[in-house]
């Protein structure tokens, strides 16, 4: 019946990633401090910041690559110091674009098929189901007609494609992605951007996307998550980008006109 309660999904406010007062650092240095935020199941969520504001950071730790100096992170419902925790396996992670080698010997379906060793632990070897789900992960991303094409001959919006069907191989709850748009032309920009939120919307993914672009982003996401060491802001679109918050946070860094926020810093540094 329409309407009834049981038609709503059990996990529709289930916070799936929660941090709790957590700080994280490395060698005397705290790149993110205090953070408290629950982000739901099913949430679309993008995360700005200036360089080095913590993004990277906050990429780490929901990976579960680096445990909190103080406070809690509970990720699904696990709060476990194990960084390689089973339920990492449930995160599929696009990491920043690197230059493919046109002449490394790697084929599209090759390339997809290694999201499913994340899945398997290591001693299984893949067989034909995790051939199926690598060639649905690709159907997903409409790329199943490239799949014994070499990875480095592909564009670069083609090679995003791959890497973000690689990640759907893993059957993903939480779908996480690092600056996905970089080094791409403004087109295909745009045409990532909506497949994240097709695969969003068509899969009942819950999305992490942590960009510089907030004007891509803007229309898309449920909510913004503004970081600059601490969390500055956390909320809807509208309520995150007010002037009054972006001059704290970019400083004189941002230019605001009519429609579009501008940033002005360096996208193309590497860590």
């Amino acid at each position: 019946m329409e309407g009834m309660p049981d038609s709503v999904p059990t996990d529709s406010h289930e916070p799936i990633i929660r941090f709790d007062h957590a700080s994280f650092g490395f060698s005397g240095v705290i790149a993110l401090k205090d953070i408290s935020l629950s982000i739901d199941a099913g949430e679309f969520v993008g995360v700005i910041g200036p360089n080095g504001s913590g993004k990277t950071t906050l990429c780490r730790a929901v990976l579960g690559l680096m445990a909190p100096i103080e406070g809690h992170l509970h990720i699904f419902d696990c709060a476990c110091d194990k960084l390689r925790c089973h339920h990492r396996a449930k995160i599929g992670y696009l990491p920043q674009k690197g230059v493919v080698d046109r002449n490394f010997p790697v084929t599209v379906l090759e390339t997809v098929m290694m999201g499913r060793y994340g899945a398997l632990g290591l001693f299984r070897r893949p067989g034909a189901n995790d051939r199926e789900i690598a060639m649905a992960a690709l159907a997903h991303v409409s790329m199943e007609g490239h799949k014994d094409t070499a990875l480095g001959h592909l564009s670069g919006g083609q090679q995003q494609r791959v890497f973000i069907a690689r990640a759907l191989a893993q059957q993903p709850k939480v779908l996480l992605l690092d600056e996905p748009t970089t080094g791409l032309d403004i087109t295909t920009q745009h045409n990532v951007i909506e497949l994240v939120q097709h695969l969003h919307e068509e899969l009942k993914l819950t999305v992490l996307l942590i960009t510089h672009d907030i004007n891509m982003i803007r229309s898309r996401v449920d909510r913004l998550v503004l970081l600059k060491t601490r969390l500055y802001a956390a909320g809807p679109p509208a309520d995150v980008l007010k002037p009054d918050i972006l001059s704290a946070v970019y400083g004189k860094d941002l230019v605001i006109t009519d429609k579009d926020l501008v940033i002005v810093e360096d996208y193309h540094h590497h860590h």
